[in-house]
Formats: C-alpha cells, sequence, structure tokens
C-alpha cells in the first residue's frame, strides 16, 4: 500500500511541474466526493477558503457506513465527521500552470459512530487528528477535480471529486 501511495504522490508530483496560483485570496472552492479506506467509503463536502495568496482554511463534513465482523457476528456502523483543515497551496513557489493546485497541510476533526465494540449499540466518539497532500486539475475557470491522500489517527486513506469555484 504504501509504495502505492508513494507511486501515485511521485506520478502527480511530475505531471503538475509547470503552474501558477489558480484561486486569489478571498475565494472559496466547494469539494464534493468520494474516498476510500479501511472504514468504509466516505462521501464528502467541503468548502475551503483561501486567507492569503498560499493558505486556505477549510471545513468537512463526511459519513460513511460499513459492515464489520466480530466475534461471529456480523455489526453495521456508520461515521459522521466534521473536520477544518490548514493548506499551504505551493502553486507560486513551484510555479505552476493556472489549471494545477498542489497543496498540503494538516487537519482536526471529531468524529461519531456506532460503535459495536460496545455490543449494545451506543454511540462512540473520538478527535481525529491528521495530515494530507493534494492536487486539483481545474477543466474550465469554475470547475476542476480533485485528489487528495490523507493519514492519521482517523483520517487514513484518500478521496477524490469535485471542485467548484464559488
Amino acid at each position: 500500500m504504501r509504495s502505492i501511495v508513494i507511486t501515485i504522490v511521485l506520478i502527480f508530483t511530475a505531471l503538475i511541474s509547470f503552474s501558477q496560483n489558480p484561486s486569489p485570496t478571498g475565494s472559496n472552492l466547494l469539494n464534493l466526493g468520494v474516498g476510500f479506506s479501511g472504514w468504509g467509503i466516505p462521501v464528502y463536502v467541503g468548502l475551503d477558503h483561501y486567507i492569503q495568496r498560499d493558505l486556505s482554511l477549510g471545513g468537512e463534513l463526511s459519513y460513511r457506513s460499513f459492515h464489520e465482523n466480530w466475534n461471529n457476528n456480523t455489526y453495521n456502523r456508520s461515521v459522521i465527521g466534521v473536520s477544518g483543515n490548514l493548506n499551504y497551496h505551493f502553486n507560486a513557489i513551484l510555479n505552476l500552470p493556472s489549471r494545477w493546485d498542489l497543496y498540503a497541510g494538516g487537519k482536526i476533526g471529531f468524529f461519531l459512530w456506532n460503535s459495536p465494540s460496545t455490543y449494545n449499540g451506543d454511540n462512540d466518539s473520538d478527535l481525529g487528528l491528521g495530515a494530507q497532500i493534494g492536487t486539483r486539475y481545474y477543466l474550465s475557470n469554475k470547475v476542476g477535480l480533485n485528489l487528495e491522500l490523507d493519514g492519521g489517527n482517523a483520517f487514513s486513506g484518500g478521496k477524490f471529486g469535485v471542485t467548484i469555484k464559488i
């Protein structure tokens, strides 16, 4: 798995070796998509706001549902997550073309799920800390595709989807 992640990061780094900054200070990006992880397939919606030319502050709401087998029983689990992130965008420093956006940063979130580990369906919650690296490719001035790889205590996996400048 680690070699797959490294390969994807290297491919995207090679693809984006020519660019500029796609979003000015004060602009907003709406992100929608699906993810991949060891805990089901999350769907998410998020908003990023450029607080400076190379910095964005954002928030995200996600939901996932999956089955877990434990002690010869199958449990249905669902997880709702609310998180915030701060990203540094490398576009200006790397002189990337305006169609590309390469970023990395950290995130913090709160997750609520029904947990079979309590054997009675009670809800559990947890604080999640993580980091991400991602890229966007803009198909037009307003719409782009995004890919993000995440790591941390509750964020491991990744996601892909659509970004809309609003």
